[in-house]
């Protein structure tokens, strides 16, 4: 059976932080050995991101059967444009908390880590998250009790967190691959030009 991934888009999120699982999971769908789905929701039926772009997500949030999905992937934003508005809304963090009492993967890029540690699953468990501004946000998500690391990407068990969109890529590619094998990230790659042949 075909493996899902459910896409959280907040208002105010980042559109290259989304576009990579878009991208990465849609390319798999085209091109990978073992293909994987992927379905944008979000708390509101039409979402801007804090570069002005527009989305409608495909699933009401409502409708969401957490079993339906293997994994929950969460971009990040701008608190500005409204990003903590949706991020840190109960209903988000139930989800996450289900996603993670049933042990399903949950990739975030930069500060999407703190609304998994504002749902409390981050205690005492390995994170990290966006490192400028004096590190404001890694002190906050190390006060939601996480175990904050000075590193690009870390991965605590089923929880991937990373630092910034820089690391965009790879945090989808780390996703696809704990969903399905190297092998198969590595077709990616070479349909997608990253690896050249």
């Amino acid at each position: 059976m075909t493996k899902k991934v459910l896409l959280f888009l907040a208002q105010g999120f980042e559109a290259y932080e989304a576009s990579v699982f878009t991208d990465v999971f849609g390319w798999s769908r085209d091109s990978g050995i073992e293909s994987v789905d992927l379905v944008t929701t979000g708390l509101r039926p039409t979402l801007k991101c804090c570069w002005n772009l527009i989305v409608q997500p495909e699933l009401p949030f409502d409708q969401i059967d957490v079993n339906d999905f293997d994994a929950l992937a969460i971009p990040g934003g701008v608190g500005d444009a409204g990003f903590y508005e949706d991020a840190y809304d109960e209903r988000f963090l139930n989800l996450i908390r289900e996603f993670d009492n049933k042990g399903k993967l949950i990739a975030s890029i930069c500060v999407a880590a703190l609304p998994i540690g504002k749902s409390a699953v981050l205690k005492n468990r390995k994170a990290t998250t966006w490192d400028l501004n004096e590190g404001a946000r890694r002190k906050q998500l190390a006060d939601f009790g996480a175990n904050v690391q000075d590193k690009q990407l870390v991965i605590d068990k089923n929880i991937i967190t990373s630092t910034g969109p820089a690391t965009s890529l790879d945090v989808a590619f780390k996703l696809l691959e704990m969903l399905t094998d190297i092998q198969n990230v590595n077709e990616i790659k070479r349909n997608m030009r990253f690896i050249l042949d």
